[in-house]
């Protein structure tokens, strides 16, 4: 690392613990005259995931903060063109590779070029792509307007999951290169258009030097973020940390010293120019929220471990195959491992810290089943066993 300026001030952990709350939208009132399109534009990166337990987590994410907004209302504002202000057909949105494969704002494309460059040098590929492939999806693209990897000619030669075509090669290399661009899930299948119709061309035109994009994604994990050491901020788009300290020290943020941290971090000045208050948020968190993804920050933050265990043996699961954690009063009281039978949500395993967290999860049970459109909630095991019977108690007053 570079040599790092003197921190501006000093922040408690408290101080840093809400400040990040903030920034992710979880303290104060939630903006909902910016509904969703709003929430994706104030994290910046919405990661994507093929689990769907409750919901899947794109939809969690604007849930968490926004409260029941409809699952198709997600859907729409992520996906559904501009009315105003935009050539009819251009996306709010779009899918890219940045803390992982994410719906991004469409005003970030710029900031991504250092990223496409790099795939375009990259020497080698995990899939060969046959001679005329690429060529070939561009073409077709141009004449029929966005496809799916199936329409284009199939996604996959057998069965394997890992055995694309080379349809599915040629269009996955484009949309790497920037020369494609996914507009859309449908079914879950990516939907694919030429970047020059989908993309304002205010923004398909800027293309920045890799040390601007830099720069701004840096300056936006900040913001995101609200504190965050140099970890932090460079795993928010998955830069290298060479990558951050090469621009950090023009991003705008302020450097600060975190007690109880014992590294060196950095905060967006206006997280500290006015002290965090509001009310805070009760919800049940995807594993793949903002708030929570970097597993060594929500440890430091929330002293809270958690893994997702969805990829783990079921032996030797500990608290279940898509554990939720529960966020109250600014921090982190409990686990919920949840599935659906009909119209019960049902919570395979639930783990609380301790008695005064029971009315939190319990609410965040009653309002996860709402959405989903379920009349009732069962529990099926609970890890603290003298904690079951009121949990019960609190889930059966707030259904009567």
């Amino acid at each position: 690392m570079t040599t790092l300026p003197r921190p501006a001030i000093t922040l408690t952990a408290d101080d840093a613990r809400r400040i990040a709350l903030r920034a992710q939208g979880f303290l104060g009132a939630p903006d909902r005259r910016g509904g969703v399109r709003g929430v994706l534009r104030h994290l910046g990166a919405v990661q994507l995931d093929t689990i769907s337990v409750l919901a899947r987590s794109h939809e969690l994410v604007p849930y968490a903060r926004l409260g029941a907004v409809g699952r198709k209302t997600v859907e729409d504002a992520y996906w559904n063109p501009a009315s105003a202000g935009r050539s009819p057909g251009r996306p709010h949105a779009f899918e890219y590779w940045s803390h992982a494969a994410c719906i991004l704002p469409v005003e970030e494309w710029p900031h991504f070029a250092f990223r496409r460059r790099a795939y375009r040098n990259r020497p080698h590929w995990n899939h060969e792509l046959p001679d005329g492939a690429y060529d070939q999806v561009v073409k077709q693209l141009r004449a029929e307007g966005p496809l799916t990897a199936t329409e284009l000619g199939g996604a996959k030669r057998t069965s394997e999951w890992w055995d694309w075509s080379g349809a599915k090669v040629a269009v996955e290399r484009a949309l790497m290169y920037g020369e494609v661009v996914c507009v859309e899930r449908r079914g879950w299948k990516r939907v694919y258009d030429l970047a020059e119709r989908a993309v304002p061309d205010a923004l398909l035109g800027d293309d920045l030097a890799d040390t601007e994009c830099l720069r701004r994604l840096v300056r936006l994990a900040g913001e995101s973020l609200g504190v965050g050491t140099r970890a932090d901020i460079a795993d928010y788009h998955r830069l290298k940390g060479e990558q951050v300290d090469a621009v950090i020290a023009d991003s705008g943020l302020v450097p600060v010293e975190v007690e109880g941290w014992g590294r060196p971090a950095w905060a967006d000045p206006a997280a500290l120019a006015a002290p965090p208050r509001g009310r805070h948020r009760t919800t049940l968190l995807s594993p793949f929220d903002s708030l929570i993804w970097e597993r060594a920050r929500t440890e430091r933050i929330f002293g809270f471990t958690h893994r997702l265990e969805a990829y783990v043996p079921k032996p030797k699961r500990v608290y279940g195959y898509f554990a939720m954690p529960v966020l109250a009063g600014g921090r982190l009281v409990g686990r919920v491992d949840p599935a659906r039978e009909g119209r019960t949500l049902v919570a395979k395993q639930v783990t609380l810290d301790g008695p005064k967290a029971v009315p939190s999860v319990a609410q965040a049970l009653i309002e996860a089943a709402a959405w989903v459109n379920c009349t009732d909630v069962r529990v099926e095991r609970v890890d603290a066993p003298d904690l079951r019977e009121p949990l019960a108690r609190e889930l059966a007053r707030a259904l009567a």
